[in-house]
């Protein structure tokens, strides 16, 4: 499928950001806009399209870009049939790392587990990167040098993105650097600064930080009831189950396995659940957690559900009522995986069921219960799945 600017590209504005004041937030992908969950596989299916017949998929191992582009990468890699792995920033015990930086980024630094490349180093030739945009591709090129210098002479490198809003400077340094690159759409980026300007950030702000037992944030609306049993009168319905046999593709992951994990796990959440189907579901997925989420959504929506998913996300954005505008309503959170750290979710709407996928362990409380104050102020039926090891 041909996919456009129109329907990848939205512009929206970065909150407190010197770096990029804008923000592309494409409605399609999974991660701020909810979206029918065969439609964000849809989309990075294609970008695996356009790699076929160009690389040695047995020799290729896949990079997805923490934490937008996880889920592009693993369903790129998926239908490819290579192997994967993912950057990240989250902290992983007993492993060293290779450390770069996004200048732009509300969260610069990024790792990946250079034990697990040394580990696959003799069974790979190329590297390709998978992003949802690359705009000057120099937070990649950071990575590419320090794999040439750790591998000397081994790998080939390409690049496949959604979005490709690269100017011919830097499309040039890459054509000398011999770096493949492949993309859905291009984009000219020099006028997204001015668009975001053009709104004004008069969205929907919601604070669902509670630091008290059962206190309110100061300044806050007014959030939905406390998480109280099922027999309850108008009560959340809100349970949280652990199902075992989680891959983490922080660490290196053989697509086809990965993806057979994904389909157990969604086999092991309706066994709890009963037949579903002509229902209205939200699945959510938590920061770089989102394969799993649009994966077991999409499961559901072939079953007969109107499916949407989408996940927490460390970007702040601003949020305005213009209807052209990507995004209106904004519900700060607590991460799941870290109780000081502020996390976002968007346009949360109501539901029959909601599913939140997460690899969090369990710890921290305010990321739970933040996550299920928002959801709870238009949702009922809320199940917390932590898929664990």
């Amino acid at each position: 499928m041909n996919y456009t600017e129109q329907q990848l590209a939205r512009i929206a504005k970065r909150e407190n950001n010197t770096k990029r004041s804008y923000l592309v937030v494409n409605p399609l992908q999974g991660k701020h806009v909810p979206v029918s969950p065969g439609e964000a596989l849809a989309v990075s299916g294609a970008l695996a399209e356009l790699l076929k017949g160009k690389i040695e998929v047995s020799r290729t191992l896949l990079i997805g870009f923490a934490e937008t582009a996880t889920a592009i990468g693993a369903n790129a890699a998926v239908t490819l049939g290579t192997k994967y792995m993912q950057t990240t920033r989250e902290i992983i015990p007993g492993v060293s790392y290779l450390f770069f930086s996004e200048a732009h980024s509300h969260a610069t630094e990024q790792k990946l587990v250079a034990d697990d490349l040394d580990a696959v180093i003799s069974e790979i030739d190329r590297i390709v990167f998978v992003e949802d945009e690359v705009t000057t591709g120099n937070t990649i090129l950071q990575i590419i040098e320090i794999l040439r210098k750790r591998y000397p002479g081994k790998l080939e490198f390409s690049v496949a993105s959604l979005l490709n809003g690269m100017t011919e400077e830097h499309l040039k340094r890459y054509e000398n650097e011999n770096i493949g690159l492949y993309f859905l759409v291009k984009t000219d980026h020099s006028r997204y600064g001015e668009a975001a300007d053009r709104y004004v950030s008069d969205g929907t702000y919601v604070d669902c930080v509670c630091d008290g037992a059962d206190q309110e944030p100061e300044g806050a609306e007014s959030a939905s009831p406390e998480i109280v049993s099922e027999n309850a009168e108008s009560a959340i319905n809100y349970c949280e189950r652990r199902i075992l046999g989680a891959m983490d593709s922080r660490r290196l992951v053989d697509a086809p396995a990965y993806e057979a994990a994904c389909d157990k796990l969604y086999e092991q959440i309706m066994s709890g659940q009963g037949e579903i189907t002509g229902k209205r579901i939200l699945v959510i997925g938590t920061e770089e957690c989102m394969y799993p989420a649009i994966f077991v959504g999409q499961k559901m929506e072939a079953a007969g559900n109107l499916v949407r998913t989408h996940s927490t996300t460390r970007s702040p954005i601003l949020v305005s009522r213009d209807p052209a505008y990507p995004l209106h309503s904004r519900y700060e959170l607590r991460s799941l995986y870290e109780d000081g750290r502020v996390t976002f979710l968007y346009e949360i709407a109501s539901y029959d069921k909601v599913f939140v996928i997460t690899d969090a362990a369990e710890g921290a409380e305010k990321g739970t219960k933040s996550l299920i104050r928002a959801l709870g102020r238009q949702n009922t039926d809320i199940t917390l799945v932590r898929w664990c090891k």
